[in-house]
């Protein structure tokens, strides 16, 4: 694990004191990118509860189309980006495999709105985490994270085989880039914000 790297005392100094402070979480399937969209953007030392994946995870772990990854989020990854002196958001990466599961009630807890990181290689895997977010009416984005050589496909194709209403965003981006993260984060700040002053998106959105 990488978490005893990770300093405490780093959380809360730099932050505005008067700044609204926001949970927001970064889920999705096995292997989508969540650890590497927080690292990209946090702006202190992301937390990370990173294990190795060894054989003990075959026949457990579904590896395809991401065989070449050897490590696995086992409880969470945490970070904070400040968006300006009003706004700071508290990160926090979810698990990804389906026996990690249990722990996503608890990063839940408090969070305001959520991004679902997919995977055009493993589409399907991404029907999970936005059946959990539709179910609890926690309102969330769909970010098509671009990896190299991964198909590309268009807005409304990934809409129309994720079965989405119009009304929840989607989007791509690159998880390895800050700035390409902070848009996304953005993105869903401004869909926070039109569910609150647009009752049609809260009654179609949870």
């Amino acid at each position: 694990m990488e978490s005893e790297k990770f300093d405490p005392a780093r959380i809360d100094p730099a932050a505005p004191a008067l700044a609204a402070s926001v949970k927001v979480l970064i889920a999705g399937g096995f292997g989508v990118g969540k650890t590497t969209m927080v690292a990209s953007i946090s702006e202190i030392p992301p937390l990370r509860t990173e294990e190795m994946i060894t054989e003990l995870s075959t026949g457990i772990d579904d590896l395809s189309g991401v065989e070449s990854k050897t490590t696995t989020t086992v409880a969470l990854d945490f970070g904070r980006i400040t968006i300006d002196k009003d706004l700071v958001l508290y990160l926090f990466g979810t698990p990804g495999q389906d026996r990690f599961w249990f722990l996503w009630d608890e990063l839940a807890r408090g969070a305001l709105g959520a991004v679902v990181l997919a995977d055009t290689r493993r589409l399907g895997n991404s029907f999970a985490a936005i059946d959990y977010f539709e179910r609890r009416g926690l309102p969330f984005l769909v970010a098509v994270n671009c990896f190299d050589g991964a198909p590309r496909y268009t807005i409304d194709e990934v809409r129309d085989a994720l079965d989405l209403e119009a009304k929840i965003p989607v989007m791509l981006c690159d998880a390895r880039d800050r700035v390409s993260a902070k848009n996304t984060l953005l993105s869903l700040i401004e869909h926070l914000i039109d569910r609150a002053t647009r009752p049609d998106l809260t009654a179609n959105q949870g």
